[in-house]
């Protein structure tokens, strides 16, 4: 099985245990090392002791051949050679050959050591050799050996270490499986609560850990989707109840009056049938109009920008629409912004005609310079739409500005839309760098939008 396709535990254990496998195995090396080390050490100074008996018996002139052994625990191969270079003394295993070496030790020292591979010895094997010069009538050179220690010095330490790391190893590997399982069991736990929620049952949540750790934090931000997901999709729900009635009643009405006009053609005037046709015709393309609106705002349709006058476009708007009540203007000049005229115009025509909706007897609209703030370092460009009608409620002014809300509850034709013309103009202005906002008024609703002054 490939790496990536194995578990999270899996690979966390493996991982671990390759990981820790190789630092017992470096840890056993340099042990076995540091051991070989010293026992050579060790193994020179015993040597050089051998060397040293023998070169008593030099300096004393009391040398015989073959050369006895020092103890039964201390038989090593050594050699005498003369100031001519002669091997005069050996051991019995050396007799008749030739000298196992030929370094001295370089002035001022006495004594010397190095390692002496393919000599004179019958083993074959390499052995450490301490040279130690002696002075009588010249300068005698005692040779003294002993075999090279194998790497593992004492083999039932390798075997220790060994199943150390082996034991070790698989030990930290289970370990780290079994920590990282207890560890998973909550994301399981999430898995699972996840698998059961339902679009229809979007009040369930994850269970949550105690442990303030990572997985804490992801059921929180899992759980806090949810509680988005379950506003937008009861946002969606109250939408498509609003929505298809709003579309059913001016259908119902068209539908009405043309099944009349099949039923007795020679009675129906065309021109009347058209005007009574026509208004359901223009709500039918309103509630289109607003939709379409929202799906290029959703998209991230770019603005064509270009320097509008506040002041200017209020103007038009209003002379565009219908007035029901009376306008009260006071309209600064020269307060531009940059952005689309057309969709900075469909923002104010919104308000315009909310206002109306909802206002007494009167709707007032100004556009000033206002101080700047955190999200305007310089002044900024206000636009405030004031009515005064009932107002909204405050704990209602967050909610009125999102998509698919009414502020009445009103189901005719003439009483409401469908709650998009609010939403459409906060996003607008949302999209110019600017916001919409519901403040306080002492009579009324009081829209303010601020966007910054064009350069």
């Amino acid at each position: 099985m490939r790496f990536e396709r194995r578990t999270i535990r899996g690979r966390l254990a493996l991982f671990t245990g390759v990981v820790v496998g190789s630092l017992c195995i470096v840890f056993s090396t340099v042990l076995l090392f540091v051991i070989n080390r010293t026992a050579t050490g060790e193994l020179a100074k015993e040597v050089s002791a051998v060397g040293e008996v023998t070169a008593y018996y030099v300096d004393r002139g009391k040398l015989v051949d073959p050369l006895p052994p020092i103890s039964q625990n201390l038989i090593r191969p050594v050699q005498v050679v003369d100031p001519q270079g002669r091997v005069v003394a050996a051991t019995r295993d050396l007799r008749n050959q030739p000298a196992m070496a030929r370094f001295t030790p370089k002035s001022p020292h006495r004594v010397a050591s190095a390692v002496i591979c393919h000599s004179v010895f019958a083993s074959g094997r390499c052995h450490i050799v301490v040279a130690q010069q002696v002075f009588r009538n010249g300068d005698w050179t005692v040779y003294s050996a002993a075999p090279m220690p194998p790497f593992a010095v004492y083999p039932w330490v390798t075997a220790l270490l060994a199943a150390g790391t082996v034991v070790f190893t698989i030990a930290v590997a289970c370990g780290a499986r079994h920590t990282v399982t207890r560890s998973l069991k909550p994301v399981e736990a999430i898995r699972a609560q996840l698998d059961h929620i339902q679009s229809t049952d979007l009040g369930r949540r994850v269970p949550i850990p105690t442990a303030r750790d990572e997985i804490h934090r992801l059921a929180c931000s899992v759980n806090q989707i949810l509680d988005r997901l379950e506003d937008v999709l009861e946002q969606q729900r109250r939408f498509c109840s609003d929505a298809s009635h709003e579309l059913r009643s001016p259908i119902t009405a068209i539908r009405v009056q043309m099944e009349v006009a099949l039923l007795a053609p020679q009675e129906v005037d065309t021109a009347e049938l058209c005007d009574a046709v026509l208004p359901s015709v223009e709500r039918l393309q309103s509630i289109a109009a607003d939709l379409l609106t929202l799906t290029r705002l959703n998209a991230g349709v770019p603005d064509e920008r270009q320097t509008v006058d506040l002041a200017e476009l209020v103007t038009t708007e209003l002379r565009s629409h219908k007035m029901g009540r009376e306008i009260v203007r006071h309209l600064a000049t020269g307060v531009t912004v940059s952005g689309d005229r057309s969709r900075l115009g469909q923002l104010i025509s919104n308000l315009i005609w909310n206002a109306q909706r909802h206002a007494s007897s009167t709707v007032t609209i100004t556009v000033r310079r206002a101080d700047g703030g955190p999200r305007f370092p310089e002044n900024a460009a206000e636009l405030e739409v004031l009515d005064d009608g009932a107002g909204v409620v405050a704990e209602r002014r967050e909610t009125v500005s999102q998509r698919f809300t009414r502020l009445d509850t009103a189901r005719s034709g003439n009483a409401g839309g469908v709650g998009l013309g609010l939403p459409i103009a906060r996003q607008i202005a949302e999209s110019h760098g600017g916001t919409l906002t519901i403040r306080d008024s002492a009579q009324g609703t009081r829209f303010v939008v601020r966007l910054p002054l064009s350069p």
